[in-house]
């Protein structure tokens, strides 16, 4: 599936009337999939929409077989279909998905969310946005909190002693490679812990021991859209190619150690981790403060670990290296911050 076969014809037999493209482009920086923005022409009085987003593999050789060995299109359709409808997070209406088990090909068609605003994960956010985004994942994890019928959906992603050695295994094998172009924006301690980790990954998802709930997976700036000025929704997330069943502290962490800049961090987490404990329990869901701060903290090792890995997985461009150095030096510092590796 590529942008040639999204033409009139096909989206009108998928939105049940007759549509045309009147303009077309490529947006946003996506490293494993591709977005394009189609306007569309509709018959007058109709409810369907002005614009959609067509969501298709990477075009890049490297980036797409990643997409269809990670799974990552498949678990971003089977999330719209099983998930979104469960949980209370905004999401993009899905107006149709569809995954091929036999090549891992996959389409979705999505609502436009503009005028609303991507983040960027580059430059950062302010503490308000932060705030904002770290309450609205309340509003994925609280719905499905300890829920058992979890365990029986297959497709989620889980981070158990069972898989921990083949994470060390790939930490170890693609390290040298990230710290070969990574290195140079990283100081000598960030680099220690780094290497120090590699020894400890085991121990650490040993540790993890919150109830689960669903998870993002890689909720940071890049997969959030937010209200401009012209418009949109305050927060609605995106790039749901890595749906978990696991801890809620691993997407608040990933969210807060690399979001916000440090200084910034430093002054709100405590502060808008308790706002997070209180919107749960809306849910009913009553969580331990100590014992979430603690997971927190070590959850801080989670950026660490994409940072590494998936810079290494992706097809590379100044953009992707921006982002990478971005994420590995703020989540560096936010492990040496929280003293992660004394909670191992």
């Amino acid at each position: 599936m590529d942008p040639q076969h999204i033409t009139s014809e096909w989206l009108s037999s998928i939105l049940g009337d007759s549509v045309a493209i009147t303009a077309e482009r490529r947006i946003g920086d996506g490293l494993v999939g591709m977005n394009m923005r189609y306007e569309l022409a509709v018959p007058a009085g109709s409810n369907l929409p002005r614009s959609i987003i067509a969501k298709l593999p990477s075009p890049d050789p490297t980036s797409r077989a990643t997409g269809v060995a990670l799974r990552n299109y498949e678990r971003e359709v089977k999330f719209y279909e099983h998930i979104a409808p469960t949980v209370d997070i905004r999401v993009a209406k899905c107006w149709f998905g569809e995954w091929h088990e036999a090549d891992g090909d996959f389409v979705l068609l999505l609502e436009d969310l503009s005028p609303a605003e991507q983040g960027n994960q580059v430059t950062g956010c302010s503490a308000d946005l932060a705030r904002r985004s770290v309450l609205e994942l309340a509003r994925l994890h609280g719905p499905r909190w300890g829920d058992p019928a979890l365990d029986d959906i297959e497709f989620l992603q889980r981070r158990t002693a069972a898989d921990a050695e083949q994470l060390q295994m790939m930490y170890g094998l693609f390290l040298p490679g990230f710290l070969a172009t990574y290195s140079k924006y990283l100081d000598s301690e960030g680099v220690a812990l780094i290497e120090r980790f590699a020894a400890r990954i085991i121990e650490w998802v040993d540790g993890r021991t919150m109830a689960p709930t669903v998870t993002h997976g890689d909720y940071r700036l890049d997969n959030l859209m937010f209200a401009s000025a012209a418009g949109g929704y305050p927060v609605a997330a995106v790039d749901w190619q890595t749906p978990g069943h696991g801890q809620a502290s691993a997407d608040v962490s990933y969210f807060m150690g690399a979001g916000p800049l440090p200084d910034e961090r430093r002054a709100i987490e405590r502060s808008v981790i308790d706002e997070y404990l209180a919107a749960l329990d809306g849910y009913g869901v009553a969580v331990d403060a100590d014992d979430f701060w603690r997971h927190y903290c070590r959850d801080a090792y989670g950026g660490i670990i994409m940072s590494v890995v998936a810079s290494q997985i992706v097809g590379a461009n100044d953009r992707s290296e921006a982002m990478f150095a971005a994420m590995a030096t703020r989540h560096t510092r936010h492990a040496l911050d929280v003293d992660a590796e004394g909670l191992i």
